[in-house]
């Protein structure tokens, strides 16, 4: 048996997973590391307390695990979040201790000089970037030659979040195109970095990393990364991939039309196409995918889980979960006329709840988070429609997912067949586990995802409740439309 370590790098800790040869998660682990804010739109975190927690939660992890095991560990995969900025010097050292991560807005001015010389919705089409223009980190690495020139003349080389713990691991720099994707000077179509972008940047080409095939082995384990880790030098690592394109490999939403919808804080629904889904006015935001050929586009809403538990927190904090989808439940479809518009966050941060009068009841303020959280998604869903065909069942991952209540009103608001696998709230870490997979020969392609994401529930839409979302929905649209004003 071959196992394979997977890394889910998000932005509260790092999860590590292995996997054996068959695609189960046999054990996992997590260790969690700060976010600072030392000014208002900076956010920063420590690289070295990345590399610290992947050595504590992998070491915790191989404590659990049999000798013969560890020694059949063959390969690492790393998905990691996005738009990172982590500088080094020649020699390969951190020329800081704190680095940008992706919520990290300080380079509106930089974007905004950028956007002088090409126009903005012309750097959109062409990089597909439709997150704020601040957080992409061409403009990052802009701000540090303006504002911190001397450590700027040292860089050698800028690194990604996944990209910097590959370095640790086998002291080999380079990114691959999902994670180049997010650059904010990738051109999608040409899969490469745009030298007119760059141009446009001032920054000098050679700070940007090479850039690989995700699948691509960078090399083995170093002889202290393989020391600190208790594992053997022969393992190898491969380069990784942005954790919303691993998202969707684990998902199994890795060819033309497959789509997944992640239910969590935020909430997005994701498309896997073979040519980047752009929109002018929506912004669809686009990366590379993982998977040859393809392209991951998707739209979002902000507040989804944080506004369904900010609702929570006031009006239920003593129920669990369960007891609110049963009390949800005793309203009737439409919540007796009240709407809950989940934009309490983000660009246009404006939302509540409309219609209420005295009559209503703590169950129907309930059923209209959870109605408006879907209804908002619904016309995500609607958008991306207008892009490609959107294939059926629509796979539901994250924390959302697990609620039978929410699967079976997901799919009469969305009027659409729904899954959940048996991946769970594990995709991203399966993702980089079929990565290491197949470039270590474990797998020999892509398609070993069809046979690793099994259903698990299937939820088809009820045709007459469906039609009433269906005259529901017209009505948030022109509610959300006048809360959209007000952002």
């Amino acid at each position: 048996m071959n196992y394979l370590l997977a890394y889910d790098f998000g932005t509260g800790g790092i999860k590590v997973s292995l996997y054996d040869e068959k695609g189960a998660c046999i054990a996992d682990g997590f260790d969690s590391y700060p976010t600072y804010y030392p000014a208002p739109g900076f956010h920063e975190q420590e690289p070295e307390a990345w590399w610290q927690a992947t050595l504590s939660s992998t070491r915790k992890l191989l404590d659990t695990l049999t000798a013969e095991v560890k020694q059949q560990i063959v390969g690492i995969g790393i998905s990691g979040h996005s738009l990172g900025v982590v500088p080094l010097d020649k020699s390969g050292m951190l020329l800081r201790a704190r680095t940008p991560i992706w919520s990290d807005a300080r380079a509106g001015e930089q974007a905004k000089r950028v956007f002088k010389a090409i126009p903005e919705i012309e750097w959109y089409r062409m990089t597909g970037n439709g997150f704020p223009a601040a957080l992409y980190s061409a403009f990052k690495l802009m701000w540090f030659q303006e504002h911190e020139p001397e450590m700027f003349q040292k860089i050698a080389v800028v690194l990604g979040t996944k990209d910097y713990i590959n370095y640790k691991l086998t002291g080999v720099c380079a990114t691959d195109q999902s994670y180049a994707s997010g650059s904010g000077v990738y051109d999608l179509k040409a899969r490469a970095y745009s030298q007119r972008l760059v141009a446009a940047t001032g920054l000098p080409p050679s700070v940007l990393p090479k850039i690989v095939p995700s699948t691509q082995v960078l090399g083995t384990l170093t002889s202290e990364a393989a020391q600190a880790l208790g594992l053997s030098q022969s393992v190898k690592v491969v380069a990784g991939g942005v954790d919303n394109s691993c998202m969707s490999l684990g998902a199994g939403a890795f060819r033309d039309g497959r789509a997944y919808n992640s239910l969590g804080s935020s909430s997005w629904i994701a498309v896997s196409d073979s040519k980047p889904l752009l929109d002018d006015v929506k912004r669809s935001y686009v990366f590379d995918h993982v998977a040859p050929g393809q392209y991951v586009s998707a739209l979002a809403i902000f507040s989804a889980g944080t506004a369904f538990n900010w609702v929570k927190g006031i009006m239920a904090k003593e129920l669990s979960y369960k007891e609110i989808d049963a009390e949800s439940a005793t309203s009737p479809i439409g919540a007796n006329g009240v709407f809950f518009i989940p934009t309490l966050s983000g660009p246009k941060g404006r939302g509540g709840f409309v219609g209420l009068e005295l009559r209503h009841t703590r169950a129907d303020l309930l059923r209209a988070t959870q109605e408006g959280i879907a209804l908002g998604l619904r016309n995500v869903l609607t958008e991306l429609k207008k892009l490609t065909e959107v294939k059926e069942p629509l796979i539901l991952v994250g924390g959302g997912a697990n609620a039978a209540f929410t699967r079976q009103l997901t799919a009469d608001i969305y009027n659409v067949e729904v899954m959940r696998t048996t991946i769970g709230q594990q995709c991203a870490a399966l993702g980089a586990a079929v990565l290491a997979g197949i470039g270590t020969g474990v797998w020999k392609d892509f398609s070993i995802m069809d046979t690793l994401a099994q259903p698990a529930e299937r939820h088809q839409p009820d045709s007459v409740v469906a039609q009433q979302y269906d005259e529901l929905f017209k009505k948030f649209l022109v509610v959300s439309g006048k809360f959209e004003e007000l952002g």
